[in-house]
């Protein structure tokens, strides 16, 4: 399987309590549930995303992401009901997690441990997609450990200001390959990159 990540962000990288106001307000946020308002009017955007889901084989969460989508898509009848919630109802799940013993989510590994060795196990599957949603830190430790074969952003036209950012102010530093792009009509826009090493610098300032 192909492990790609899926990540809402604004244009200032906030990915923090995108659904709604009280979906996270860890670190005191409060600009919660930005993306849903232009989410819920853009059905281009919409349908991409769904699509999106569609393709996935089984999922991977961080424990955080994992029991916000279970509260929702797994349990709120609208939601689990629709396209996006039968793909997530009916498909593996997985969710690294050194904490959570008993998932209530039916169709849930706890992976911890080796959770690099168990993740290749489950890239080594012959199927299509290992997708990730939200899930920052997971998503990061991924990349680390370069475990991420494609990387999805949906860039919201907004500055929100405050919240967790996908990439902190200091990391690792990562080469992309731009493999789609595109924009709705609803002005988000929707990159597709691949891993590609470390960056080429400048070797030498011009004169």
């Amino acid at each position: 399987m192909k492990l790609t990540t899926v990540t809402h962000v604004s244009v200032d990288g906030v990915m923090q309590g995108l659904g709604g106001p009280d979906e996270d307000r860890r670190g005191g946020f409060e600009r919660g549930g930005w993306a849903l308002p232009l989410f819920a009017s853009d059905n281009e955007g919409a349908a991409y995303v769904s699509q999106v889901f569609q393709r996935a084989d089984a999922f991977l969460f961080g424990r955080w992401t994992y029991e916000v989508f279970a509260r929702s898509w797994g349990a709120i009848p609208e939601m689990s009901t629709s396209p996006i919630g039968v793909a997530l109802n009916s498909r593996p799940k997985y969710v690294a997690s050194t904490t959570l013993t008993a998932p209530r989510w039916a169709d849930t590994t706890v992976v911890s441990g080796d959770v690099a060795a168990a993740v290749g196990a489950l890239k080594a599957k012959p199927a299509r997609e290992l997708q990730v949603h939200g899930s920052g830190s997971l998503v990061r430790w991924l990349l680390d450990n370069q475990l991420v074969d494609e990387i999805t952003l949906l860039t919201y036209p907004m500055v929100i200001g405050q919240g967790t950012r996908l990439f902190p102010d200091s990391g690792p530093d990562i080469a992309l390959d731009l493999v789609d792009s595109r924009a709705t009509s609803g002005g988000v826009t929707i990159q597709v990159y691949r891993p590609a090493g470390r960056p080429q610098y400048a070797t030498a300032t011009p004169t």
